[in-house]
C-alpha cells in the first residue's frame, strides 16, 4: 500500500493518468476503452461510434476521488461518465466540458466547473488550475473538433460529437511535491511562469511551436523530472507495449539537450513510478 510519502503514478496510456497518494487517488483523462477510429480507406474517421469498453474501466481503474479532464475529445473524456458514476467522484472541467457530461447522463453534484485561475484544496493535496490552447496542426492551424457550448447539446455518439471545449492543465501537489499534467504544446507560458513541479508530464516536439521545450522548461523551472505523455498509438490495446506514434523518443533527445539535470522517465502501458 502506498504510504503518505508516496506519490505514485501509473500510466494508463494516451494521456490517462492514476495518481495514488496517502488512500486518495487523482485521476487525468481516464481513457482506457481504446477503440479503433480508422475508415475503410485507412484514414481518421470522425463519424466513428462513441463507446465505452466498462470492462477495461472496471480492470484498469480502480477508484477515483477526483478526475481532472484536459479538454473533451473522446480520447480524454469518452470513459468519464460512467467513471463518474461507478466512483462518486469529483470532475474539474470548463463549462463545455461539463455540458457535454451532463448530455451523458454524468450526476450533475459531482460536477465542478473551472476555467483556469482555481486554487482548491482537497483532503490531502491541492490542485492548481491554468488555461491552455489545444494543439493545432498544418499550415493552417486547424484544431481538430474546436468549440464551446454554453448550453446541455443532445447526448453526443461520434467523436466528432465531443468538441475540445477549452484546454486546461493542472497543478497536483501533495506535501512538497507537485505533478504538472500539461495535455498539450499550446500551454500558456506567461500563466504559468514561476511554478516549479516536481513532475512535468509533457508532450512530444511539434513544428507548429517554436522553441516548445526550451519555453516549457524556463516557465517552470527545469523540473526534477519529466515524463512524456500522449506518445503512444491510442487505438493499440493497452496490455500490449506502447507504440512511439508521437514522439517520446525525439522528446528525449530534446530534454537531454534544453534540460540534461532533468530526469527524463518514460513509462510503458500500465507502468508505475513512485516518488
Amino acid at each position: 500500500m502506498t504510504s503518505k510519502a508516496e506519490i505514485t503514478v501509473s500510466w494508463l496510456g494516451t494521456n490517462a493518468w492514476e495518481v495514488i497518494s496517502g488512500g486518495k487517488t487523482i485521476l487525468v483523462d481516464p481513457w482506457v476503452s481504446r477503440f479503433p477510429t480508422e475508415g475503410k480507406d485507412g484514414k481518421f474517421n470522425p463519424n466513428t461510434p462513441l463507446s465505452v469498453d466498462e470492462k477495461a474501466v472496471d480492470e484498469h481503474i480502480n477508484g477515483a476521488d477526483t478526475v481532472l479532464i484536459t479538454h473533451s475529445h473522446y480520447d480524454h473524456m469518452g470513459d468519464v461518465p460512467y467513471i463518474a458514476k461507478q466512483t462518486e467522484a469529483t470532475v474539474l472541467g470548463t463549462e463545455t466540458h461539463l455540458n457535454l457530461l451532463r448530455a451523458m447522463d454524468t450526476p450533475e453534484e459531482q460536477l465542478a466547473q473551472v476555467g483556469g485561475g482555481e486554487l482548491y484544496q482537497f483532503d490531502g493535496y491541492t490542485i492548481e488550475v491554468f488555461a491552455s490552447t489545444h494543439s493545432v496542426a498544418g499550415k493552417h492551424k486547424t484544431q481538430l473538433f474546436g468549440g464551446t457550448l454554453t448550453e446541455v447539446p443532445k447526448r453526443p455518439t461520434k467523436v466528432k460529437h465531443l468538441l475540445e471545449g477549452g484546454s486546461l492543465s493542472y497543478l497536483v501537489t501533495f506535501g512538497k511535491t507537485s505533478l504538472f499534467f500539461v495535455a498539450t504544446p499550446g500551454f500558456h507560458e506567461r500563466e504559468i511562469a514561476g511554478i516549479r513541479p516536481t513532475v512535468l508530464f509533457m508532450q512530444g516536439t511539434t513544428p507548429n511551436y517554436p522553441r516548445y521545450e526550451k519555453r516549457m522548461f524556463e516557465a517552470t523551472g527545469y523540473p526534477p523530472y519529466v515524463i512524456p505523455t500522449h506518445w503512444d498509438d491510442f487505438a493499440a490495446p493497452l496490455k500490449e507495449p506502447a507504440i512511439d506514434e508521437y514522439g517520446a523518443a525525439k522528446l528525449r533527445e530534446k530534454v537531454a539537450e534544453v534540460s540534461p539535470s532533468s530526469k527524463f522517465i518514460q513509462l510503458d502501458h500500465l507502468e508505475s513510478h513512485t516518488f
